[in-house]
């Protein structure tokens, strides 16, 4: 052999190995890049910083694109020279190893200093060796880039020593580059200490789907925008896993839906993936691999659950170590690289059919015990263990999460896959929510009869605590819709009773349940006109901390204590209230529609009232979609009458009589429904000049709500009828009760009876009493619809100076503002109060830290969303509307 190790003579070139044979080149050679390549200029800038560092390891999983970016920046790297060289497989000796890395430095022209010689034994070195060339490299001028690419391959620990002391002695003369899907024996810990370590691992690997959208481009595919952020999530920007699927797409007539839609485990990224990971395990892990599978996130408890097995977590962290797809997310939990778990998926159909549905009821009994409930119930149904997946959701007290909170559309879907299976009163109850989410009444009604019977069957231990206040709550939700308030009240005691058979720890992890019962009895109490019980419901409702569990009802208490402070006359109460029940579910992103539209419904009805017609019919139609399960008959008949009302402002009194012709349907009257329906009606009757049918609809009035005595007054003076419409007026007493939007009708109602009797001072006196309340409310409507009578009064009641609601130039030349429909954020806030207080743009960016910029960006929202221009009308416009 040439080169005895140790002979003291100067190095000659070897030629060949330990064993005798030659060595081979390929060993030797920089890989060549495929034309499709994409140098990426982000990753080759991090390896030119690493000629600072004496070590660099670049560190990804197999096909994570390591070797092809080190060899394009070790062919175009201007300077030292670069020795490369691929190590052999495990097992490889200190001989054979150190004579291949000699023979590659001695390839680029740096041959070993005199003295080393070759090793002449595969599975040894003279000790001598490493001292001997660190010495030759630490006196070079320059330094020798050697890369040693494959490196997880050497797994001697006497290697790696040998090699760190060559590395720690060359000094400035030599820079090691290691690429490896594993970590190195190195002591890594002490070069990142010192400052001497430049690391690229699998994030840094990964490409974005700006590099994505290039690569394919190479390949010849344009995709749009959407697709190649969808391809770069399902691959997680790895380089393999992009070009197997551009190469594949290349040859699909629609290169876009293939990537949309392809079956990875039959694609030849899956015979990559087998080959290059699965199969470099031993059997125990392959196993483990197959069966973790079926978990999107697992920590090793439920691997081990999954398994049966108990070393699950030492397994884990070596796969994760090892880069073999095996991703640790931080706080004891793993998940697989999308790809690689569906293509161990159909491996393991293959291999252990009929397993995968026993995998998922083990997981799902595991994250049932653990607490965790979203996860259990996806792996019950996964398991199509429907009676599993029904008792958990109910045993949890969770059954509210299929009308309110982030997940309700993914609990609703989840559970729309439910057929026949499964018995008892937890199946029942899923799918008589799953009805009434729906609005259908009598398939909920069903459901909940057979949940019942259940039901009766047990001795109403605590065990059945959780499903009987589950039923309760259904009940009272399909008596809300049915317009059945005794049967809500009902369902509202019974509740009551059972939540202190329920541990309380449950009550206070699902706050929405108790949310969404006492919402849906203040809604039946409101549709039954017991107002004052309805707010007393409601107003708990709207006093919950605010959170994403609670935000539909809550949304929901707030637009309908709107509508009870619309039907009594506050219109401004009314629209702050709307204005917040609008914010609420848009604050926590919940998906639309999300509640009832009420809140669009009482605004569009102020609108109404101050003669902003086109703004009223804008708030109709985005009032128009709502969540099924709160289309109850308030919000329908809340819905007919604003639209009627409208009609009827813009002259067009059949189609208002169209609007509340259909009777909303209901196992109860509403009694302010049809006082204010018969109102509605009668005033189109009016217009028409009907005036025996519309006094014959007074008969559906009901003379107990001011609102409704009111308007019957105006039908009553309106027919003839002066001194029984001011006697209604006396007994009703408005004044005491009802807010502007009542009163003034009923002082206008006064002011028209002093006029038809001569009293032209009392009638003056009362229009001006009118005008004042009207101002404070914006009102219009109440002047505009009293007919022509009231004209010769307005110029001379209006105080000095005031202009009259509906005569005259506006104070804005288009008429007033709209109402704030989007809430001020917290920030908008703190800048208009500062507003208010004349605070210049740089003042107050100083005093909330922040840039002048970005005050003004929050000027810019605040004038939008308050309809003005300047700042002294943001803070007017913000003084009317009690915002300061």
């Amino acid at each position: 052999m040439t080169g005895l190790e140790g002979d003291g003579s100067s190095a000659a070139e070897p030629f060949a190995d330990p064993h005798g044979d030659p060595f081979l080149r390929t060993r030797f050679a920089v890989p060549a890049r495929p034309v499709t390549y994409l140098r990426r200029e982000r990753l080759t800038r991090r390896l030119d910083q690493g000629l600072r560092t004496p070590l660099t390891m670049v560190n990804g999983a197999a096909g994570a694109g390591k070797t092809l970016l080190v060899a394009d920046w070790a062919e175009r790297l201007d300077g030292p020279p670069v020795a490369w060289f691929t190590t052999e497989a495990a097992g490889t000796g200190p001989g054979m190893f150190w004579a291949y890395l000699l023979r590659a430095l001695h390839a680029v022209g740096v041959p070993p200093p005199a003295g080393v010689g070759f090793p002449a034994d595969a599975n040894r070195v003279n000790p001598t060796l490493g001292a001997r060339l660190a010495a030759g490299l630490s006196v070079r001028e320059r330094p020798v880039v050697l890369v040693l690419d494959e490196f997880d391959r050497v797994t001697s620990p006497e290697i790696a020593e040998q090699l760190e002391f060559v590395l720690r002695h060359a000094g400035p003369g030599l820079r090691l580059v290691l690429v490896t899907r594993t970590e190195p024996l190195l002591p890594l810990h002490r070069y990142r200490a010192a400052g001497e370590l430049t690391e690229i691992r699998g994030a840094e690997l990964a490409f974005t789907p700006t590099e994505a959208a290039e690569l394919l481009e190479l390949h010849g595919l344009r995709l749009p925008p959407a697709a190649v952020r969808a391809l770069v999530e399902r691959t997680r920007g790895w380089a393999a896993g992009l070009r197997l699927c551009a190469l594949a797409a290349g040859e699909s007539p629609d290169p876009e839906v293939y990537l949309k839609e392809f079956e990875a485990d039959r694609s030849t990224i899956a015979d990559f993936l087998l080959a290059e990971v699965l199969k470099r395990q031993n059997a125990g892990t392959q196993d483990l691999l197959l069966r973790v599978s079926v978990l999107d996130r697992f920590c090793p408890g439920l691997a081990n659950a999954v398994t049966g097995r108990d070393d699950a977590e030492a397994v884990l962290a070596r796969l994760n170590r090892d880069n073999a797809f095996v991703e640790h997310l931080g706080h004891g939990l793993y998940r697989l690289h999308p790809l690689f778990a569906e293509i161990l998926r159909a491996h393991l159909r293959t291999r252990l059919p009929g397993l995968e549905p026993e995998l998922h009821r083990r997981a799902a009994g595991w994250l049932r015990r653990s607490g965790h409930l979203p996860e259990a119930l996806g792996h019950g149904a996964a398991a199509d263990d429907w009676e599993f997946t029904a008792n958990a959701l109910v045993d949890d007290l969770a059954i509210g999460q299929f009308f309110t909170g982030p997940r309700s559309d993914a609990v609703a879907g989840l559970f729309s896959r439910m057929g026949r299976e499964g018995t008892g009163a937890a199946p029942e109850l899923v799918r008589a929510a799953g009805r009434l989410a729906r609005c259908e009444i009598d398939g909920g009604l069903t459901h909940l009869h057979r949940a019942r019977h259940e039901l009766a069957e047990h001795d109403g231990t605590a065990d059945e605590a959780a499903a009987r206040l589950s039923c309760a709550l259904l009940e009272a939700l399909a008596a809300r819709l049915a317009g059945a308030p005794e049967r809500a009240e009902d369902a509202a005691r019974a509740a009551g009773r059972l939540r202190e058979a329920v541990p309380a720890e449950l009550l206070d992890r699902h706050p929405e349940l108790t949310a969404l019962l006492l919402d849906h009895l203040g809604s039946a109490r409101l549709w039954a006109g017991r107002f004052e019980e309805a707010r007393t419901a409601l107003s708990t409702v709207a006093d919950f901390a605010p959170g994403a569990a609670t935000a539909l009802p809550r949304e929901d208490s707030l637009g309908r204590l709107a509508l009870i402070d619309y039907l009594d006359g506050w219109l401004g109460r009314a629209e702050c209230r709307a204005r917040e029940a609008l914010a609420e579910t848009e604050r926590f992103g919940l998906p639309r529609p999300s509640g009832s539209g009420v809140e669009r419904l009482v605004l569009a009805a102020v609108a109404v009232d101050r003669d902003e017609l086109g703004q009223a019919q804008a708030l109709l139609d985005t009032a128009a979609e709502a969540h099924p399960a709160m289309r109850d008959p308030v919000r329908e008949a809340g819905r007919a009458l604003t639209t009627a009302r409208l009609r009827l402002a813009r002259g067009d009194p059949g189609a208002a009589l169209k609007a509340v012709e259909p009777e909303v349907p209901a196992d109860a009257v509403s009694p302010w429904a049809r006082g204010q329906t018969a109102l509605v009606a009668a005033d189109a009757h009016l217009a028409e000049g009907r005036t025996e049918t519309a006094a014959g609809l007074l008969r559906e009035v009901p003379a107990e709500q001011p609102a409704c005595a009111v308007g019957a007054a105006r039908v009553r003076l309106a027919t003839g009828g002066t001194a029984e419409a001011v006697r209604l007026l006396d007994r009703a007493r408005p004044e005491r009760r009802a807010g502007p939007a009542v009163t003034v009708r009923a002082v206008l109602v006064r002011a028209q009876a002093a006029d038809e009797e001569g009293d032209t001072a009392a009638a003056r006196a009362l229009v001006g009493r009118a005008l004042a309340e009207a101002r404070r409310e914006r009102l219009r409507r109440p002047f505009t619809e009293a007919g022509p009578w009231i004209r010769r009064y307005l110029g001379s009641a209006s105080p000095a100076g005031r202009r009259t609601p509906g005569t005259g130039p506006s104070p804005h030349p288009y008429g007033p503002p709209p109402p704030v429909i989007e809430e001020l954020s917290g920030r908008e806030h703190d800048v208009l109060r500062r507003l208010a207080l004349t605070m210049s743009t740089e003042e107050i960016a100083a005093d909330l830290y922040v840039s002048v910029n970005t005050v003004k960006t929050h000027l810019k929202s605040v004038y939008r969303k308050l309809s003005v221009n300047r700042r002294n009308e943001a803070v007017r416009r913000a003084r009317e509307l009690d915002l300061l």
